[in-house]
């Protein structure tokens, strides 16, 4: 069986990524969810250009893994994908993208909102703010 979490960290912004399911999960797929996080415009009321991620990367590498695993055990996901930027990513680019397959979709979402809660609380990436 193939391992249900993969973490990614990637410099620059995200390309866009097609749907791809691991052989084997997909008949037991009953929701696929896609969550990706742009670079808004705007940052307490300033204009920005871009933002700039900084990641420790070893400990966030493994922070994140370890997040994936228990929330894919917690709520009976059958993938947790996460990618996310560190570098400079633009205004309107997208710097974080989370996929999760699940048999039902009220698991994915619950399990959706506490991945982006306890990586926003535990994992550390920084973001800096480039003003226009």
């Amino acid at each position: 069986m193939p391992d249900s979490v993969t973490i990614v960290l990637t410099p620059g912004p995200l390309a866009p990524r097609p749907l791809e399911l691991a052989a084997g999960t997909k008949h037991a797929v009953g929701a696929v969810l896609v969550f990706e996080g742009l670079v808004r415009p705007l940052e307490d009321g300033k204009l920005l250009t871009a933002l700039t991620y900084q990641a420790y990367e070893p400990m966030a590498s493994s922070t994140l893994v370890a997040i994936a695993h228990s929330i894919v055990a917690d709520h009976g996901l059958i993938t947790l994908h996460c990618e996310h930027s560190t570098g400079e990513v633009a205004v309107g680019a997208c710097s974080l993208r989370i996929v999760i397959a699940s048999k039902h979709r009220k698991e994915g979402l619950a399990a959706l909102d506490e991945f982006l809660n306890r990586l926003k609380r535990d994992v550390p990436i920084w973001k800096r703010p480039v003003w226009a």
